[in-house]
């Protein structure tokens, strides 16, 4: 049985409801991550449409262009405004990973603040991607993995209220 690798929990206060926040992570996810962070932004491309499934079971998916088609996660709970749950199906050394098996895990929490939302990322399961595992994990808690990420969401909340 692999080591298990503790898990990243960050968390940011956004300035927004919790059902706009939670909109705005999940259905605009497009719209805030960076293109360089795909497949098709990896070499200076952009994609045509990346994103969660809006629904249990739906697929998280990059499309690029003449029709290049990744599928990077399966969404496994949503429960808008509040909850979401995805598989993160992607390798530590950046590549799709098909199997589930092997997939770590990324949930998103949206808790009432006031005016604002709290939201609690927490990555776990990096074990579950085996060799490179706790590499991966300091990949994703660095300056450049979820910090990063977080901080262009809680930019992209506080320029579309």
């Amino acid at each position: 049985m692999a080591q298990l690798v503790e898990p990243v929990e960050l968390t940011v206060t956004v300035a927004a409801l919790p059902d706009r926040a939670f909109d705005l992570f999940q259905a605009r996810f497009g719209d805030w991550w960076p293109s360089d962070y795909t497949f098709n932004g990896a070499d200076g491309g952009t994609p045509a449409f990346i994103g969660i499934g809006g629904a249990e079971g739906e697929l998280c998916t990059e499309l690029g262009p003449h029709g290049f088609r990744v599928d990077w996660g399966r969404t496994l709970t949503f429960h808008a405004g509040a909850h979401l749950v995805f598989l993160w199906q992607i390798a530590p050394d950046s590549t799709p990973q098909p199997n589930p098996d092997l997939a770590s895990i990324v949930e998103v929490r949206f808790a009432p603040a006031g005016a604002a939302t709290v939201v609690t990322l927490t990555h776990r399961g990096f074990e579950r991607h085996g060799e490179g595992a706790e590499n991966y994990r300091a990949e994703m808690v660095s300056e450049y993995g979820w910090p990063l990420l977080l901080e262009r969401y809680r930019a992209f909340v506080a320029a579309n209220p």
